[in-house]
């Protein structure tokens, strides 16, 4: 069964960030901040700023005491592999939906992001696909054309910290909340820039898929 296997997560996402001799302050911020997400569908920053507020009682941390979003996605693994029994069958199963989406809309450059392709899915969280197309319209007319329903939103772009806005379609497909960022094709180059563990092209995602899956599955 999925639920008994080791998640497979993307090379670099439990080592990265800082060192393993983080600061005990640091850890247990972020351990707040990833229960916070896990329980309450917070945002990592919501997240941070809650965590500080309940660790600290308000005062703002020293100097180098606030975790980044790395050491909160170690902390968030750490949790729901402990407390969520459910967790390692939902990675998988949003893993399979996201691939079969990829595939529909292999010739967009599609690449899975967040937390399916991190493999820490708190209850609740989207498969988040990036496309890298230069026609927006030529995708949300597909999508309609098959049927599917969505509304259009906008999230921050990944490389300028939210000063740049880009498209974004939320819709229920497979009965999964999924979440599609539109981008331009010179995105892909800064995207594929990033660490290796931010997102995964469709090899890489049935790469995922085989290595947590059981041999007589496969």
């Amino acid at each position: 069964m999925d639920s008994l296997q080791p998640i497979p997560r993307p090379a670099g996402l439990m080592q990265a960030g800082a060192s393993l001799e983080t600061h005990p302050l640091r850890l247990e911020i972020a351990a707040a901040a990833a229960q916070l997400v896990a329980d309450g569908g917070l945002d990592y920053a919501s997240a941070k700023r809650k965590a500080i507020d309940a660790v600290l009682d308000g005062r703002p941390p020293p100097r180098g005491m606030l975790p980044d979003n790395l050491e909160i996605d170690r902390a968030l693994a750490e949790h729901l592999d402990l407390f969520d029994p459910d967790h390692a069958a939902r990675v998988m199963r949003m893993r399979r939906v996201a691939l079969d989406l990829m595939r529909r809309l292999a010739d967009c450059q599609p690449y899975l992001t967040g937390a399916v392709w991190k493999g820490i899915v708190a209850e609740h969280a989207p498969i988040h696909l990036q496309l890298f197309h230069d026609d927006g319209k030529e995708v949300t007319l597909r999508l309609l054309n098959d049927g599917i329903d969505f509304e259009v939103d906008e999230i921050a772009h990944f490389r300028d910290g939210g000063r740049t806005r880009v498209e974004a379609l939320q819709m229920t497909w497979r009965d999964e909340p999924v979440l599609i960022s539109l981008y331009h094709h010179d995105d892909l180059r800064g995207a594929l820039r990033g660490l290796p563990a931010e997102r995964g092209d469709i090899h890489a995602v049935v790469g995922l898929l085989d290595a947590g899956s059981p041999e007589d599955e496969r």
